[in-house]
């Protein structure tokens, strides 16, 4: 095994890693709170949500079924 060669290996792979490690630390520092509501996709889902995602819109019966007398 060529010892000199897998040190230059891992030194070019230890630079990546860094060079992508700077640029996330960037990126996170410069990221400021936004105002107003956040977006539906970053909520949690909570049970009357998924409800009306599966077409469940309320739970009374449909006007239509009720209008036969």
């Amino acid at each position: 095994m060529d010892i000199q060669k897998m040190i230059a290996e891992l030194t070019e792979e230890r630079n990546c890693l860094n060079d992508a490690l700077m640029g996330l630390e960037k990126l996170a520092q410069h990221r400021t709170p936004r105002r107003g509501r956040p977006p539906k996709w970053l909520r949690p889902l909570d049970i009357t949500e998924s409800k009306r995602l599966n077409g469940s819109t309320n739970n009374r019966p449909m006007a239509s079924a009720s209008s036969g007398n």
